[in-house]
């Protein structure tokens, strides 16, 4: 099972300051989990664009609703409900032409939900001004995508079919499989997920603001001196964020 969250938005910034920002949201006041950022490869296609391979390290907590769904079993080790995690980044800029794709997907946990977000970016100005890539000119409008899937019933389903299956784990399972459906189960996940993304797609939206107004204010460097308040305030001045 597929499902699909959708919405758009417009930055009051130009495409120049937007994809730079982009590139420099990491630490903001709305991303405390992001512990870290490292760029694994950089390069410039036969076309002049931009690609850029990032990984992201965060802090996770995984919904109650979402924890009392699960068998222990399933779990692994997860203390509390919150565990790291890995964020795989692709992007692509296209300056001549004024647009950035960029997807993420999550490395971890794909077992119990797979969750795929990709974001295009387009450069918009007057008529008159279209060959103006200056920092001010125009605005930016971005299309955000996110498909979550769920394979839980499925595994659940295929491991307590197994002959090789210990009893007691049977035992756990047969439970929770008597009052959830596969197709429930998958569905329940992708609810949760897709309101909890709905809600972390505004807090991005906002650290995106903070940092373009830093950079509209101050230039890079008020962009920087931010980012190291921000880190500072997140970790207590522990060195565990990497820019990339």
């Amino acid at each position: 099972m597929v499902k699909f969250f959708e919405s758009s938005y417009t930055y009051d910034y130009s495409f120049p300051a937007v994809t730079l920002a982009y590139f420099l949201r990491y630490p903001n006041p709305y991303s405390t989990h992001v512990l870290s950022t490292d760029v694994i490869d950089r390069s410039i296609d036969s076309q002049g664009r931009l690609k850029t391979l990032r990984i992201h390290r965060k802090s996770s907590r995984l919904p109650p609703a979402v924890l009392k769904l699960l068998p222990k079993s399933v779990l692994g080790n997860v203390s509390g409900g919150r565990s790291e995690s890995y964020i795989l980044e692709t992007s692509t800029i296209d300056v001549k032409e004024g647009w950035m794709h960029t997807e993420s997907k999550n490395l971890d946990w794909t077992g119990i939900l797979s969750v795929v977000e990709k974001q295009e970016y387009q450069r918009r100005v007057p008529d008159n001004e279209g060959d103006d890539f200056s920092v001010a000119a125009g605005t930016t409008g971005v299309i955000t995508t996110v498909m979550f899937r769920s394979r839980l019933g499925d595994r659940l389903r295929a491991r307590a079919n197994r002959k090789d299956e210990v009893k007691e784990e049977v035992e756990e399972k047969k439970s929770f499989l008597a009052s959830w459906s596969t197709s429930g189960i998958q569905r329940s996940i992708e609810a949760i997920a897709s309101r909890r993304t709905e809600n972390q797609l505004g807090k991005s939206k906002e650290g995106m603001k903070v940092v373009l107004e830093r950079l509209r204010s101050g230039g890079l460097v008020g962009v920087l001196e931010g980012m190291r308040r921000d880190r500072e305030m997140a970790f207590s001045g522990e060195s565990v964020f990497k820019r990339g």
